[in-house]
């Protein structure tokens, strides 16, 4: 080692100022984002680097990982939206599947775009669904492809389930007592619940993104 060096690899130290006005940057941003008519900024646990596409938790998951994949920019269909929207709204659709399939150690996925309303879309704003799949997890309810009439059907409108959330926030505003309905066995998930599991798939999300 020749006089006068360390033989410790010396390393700039953090920019913490920079960072920090940064993560503000983007949670600003974050908070500004909408699901069609929607607030959902403690829902969302991914922004693509562009800003273009992010990833929000589901209210009524239909299995456990069920989650959206939206463009930032509010358009009812797929081919409304530009070449570069696209592009990054499925590079996030593949970074997320990446990150679910290991946590929920999945073996398939379905990955779904319902476009339009008689493709059985209830907020017309483009989503992909993200749902993590394992042997035999619906044989109890008609096997495999009974995600589909799921989707298609009342456990998958999803146009409901956040008129529900948006009232439920409105009569806590007022102090008063909710009723989600007649598809009360399957109430929408508390805001805490989701922004739980928005943290837990963002720090999932961080570890994959350092091991590439």
């Amino acid at each position: 080692m020749r006089a006068g060096t360390n033989s410790k690899k010396i390393t700039e130290p953090p920019k913490t100022a920079d960072t920090k006005e940064a993560n503000m940057a983007v949670g600003k941003f974050i908070s500004s984002l909408k699901f069609g008519p929607f607030s959902i900024s403690s829902q969302v646990f991914h922004l693509s680097p562009t800003r273009l596409s992010y990833a929000l938790v589901n209210l009524k998951p239909l299995v456990p990982g069920h989650v959206l994949v939206c463009p930032t920019r509010c358009v009812p269909r797929l081919s409304q939206l530009t070449a570069e929207e696209t592009a990054d709204l499925f590079l996030s659709v593949q970074r997320v599947s990446r990150t679910l399939e290991r946590v929920f150690h999945a073996s398939s996925l379905n990955v779904a775009v319902q476009d339009g309303i008689d493709a059985g879309q209830s907020i017309p704003h483009v989503h992909v669904h993200i749902i993590p799949r394992k042997p035999h997890d619906l044989d109890s309810q008609g096997g495999a492809d009974s995600i589909y009439d799921m989707m298609d059907g009342e456990p998958g409108n999803l146009g409901k389930a956040f008129f529900e959330m948006q009232q439920a926030r409105e009569q806590r505003k007022n102090h008063r007592a909710f009723s989600a309905g007649p598809d009360s066995d399957r109430k929408p998930r508390s805001e805490q619940e989701m922004q739980e599991e928005a943290e837990q798939f963002r720090r999932e999300m961080m570890k994959d993104e350092n091991n590439d």
